[in-house]
């Protein structure tokens, strides 16, 4: 007899499968309405942001993309929001303020493929201004689901050779990953229209552009193989997660992170400062900017 009252069983007090049946109670974990509400609405800006018609200039994504794309946008917790495989252009316009602004420019040259130097000089021909020889390696944004899931994808981008690969959380919680590297180029080959440097030099400068192309091709085949994978591993963690939960009720997230602090006497909790970690548990130093949706 306690001091409130005869004590309860154990199994009466935390719903553990011990006892009579009718003595059992089990305490099914509460599904956090919060998540299921963001889950939600991220399948409507899934939806509405696959069914709006493409806008680029070309109007369909590039050929060496198209795997990329396609698998990210099968997945639920992954959509793609804008791509490109990688191009060699040629630009013609002002050069006022810091870079080349690329939407007040003429478009004099553009191709996803190796360049010969014959179609930049037949294309200089136009040129009035001031030209500039670019190329623009794989660019891809991604709209993911949950953090952890940018994480994950933010892990596979660096691990394929795209280190400036960053994620952005705007106001709304839209969670969006650049997939980006720096191995690009850009050279000024006019002004005002006049010609600054060699046939020869324009030929070493098509040259290294194209074994930049051919270095890119090869790190979205490294990415689109390391990201089947991530996937892979992620589906099977998942799907063997929900068995234990299924299994076992008092298997609860929040029941796992008392479990592993009390493995870890010098694990504290810190919502502000978590480490990003990625799909193989390394710690990644993934930058997050706050941004506007």
């Amino acid at each position: 007899m306690g001091k409130f009252g005869p004590l309860r069983p154990p199994w009466r007090q935390y719903g553990c499968a011990h006892g009579k049946e009718d003595e059992f109670q089990s305490r099914e974990p509460i599904p956090d309405r919060s998540l299921m509400d963001r889950s939600t609405e991220f399948g409507r800006w899934k939806a509405q942001s696959l069914s709006k018609a493409d806008l680029s200039r070309k109007g369909s994504v590039d050929e060496d993309a198209v795997e990329v794309v396609e698998l990210l946008n099968s997945r639920e917790e992954f959509f793609t929001t804008s791509s490109c495989a990688g191009r060699i252009l040629l630009l013609d316009g002002s050069t006022n303020g810091p870079g080349v602004q690329k939407q007040h420019c003429c478009w004099l040259l553009v191709t996803h493929k190796p360049c010969v130097k014959d179609d930049v000089m037949a294309a200089l021909k136009g040129a009035t201004s001031d030209a500039v020889l670019k190329f623009e390696p794989f660019i891809l944004h991604v709209q993911c689901r949950t953090l952890q899931d940018a994480q994950t994808l933010h892990s596979v981008a660096v691990d394929s050779g795209f280190r400036n690969s960053g994620i952005t959380v705007g106001k709304r919680g839209k969670i969006m990953l650049a997939v980006r590297s720096t191995h690009g180029l850009e050279v000024p080959l006019t002004h005002k229209g006049k010609l600054m440097v060699t046939e020869e030099y324009i030929e070493f400068l098509l040259t290294t552009a194209n074994q930049k192309m051919e270095e890119n091709k090869r790190r979205i085949g490294r990415f689109y193989n390391c990201l089947q994978h991530a996937v892979k591993r992620e589906t099977i963690s998942n799907s063997r997660s929900e068995i234990k939960e299924k299994n076992n009720p008092l298997c609860t997230p929040k029941n796992q992170r008392k479990q592993g602090k009390a493995r870890d006497p010098s694990t504290t909790e810190d919502d502000g400062g978590e480490q990003l970690k990625g799909s193989d548990g390394w710690g990644i130093g993934a930058v997050l900017f706050l941004g506007d949706d």
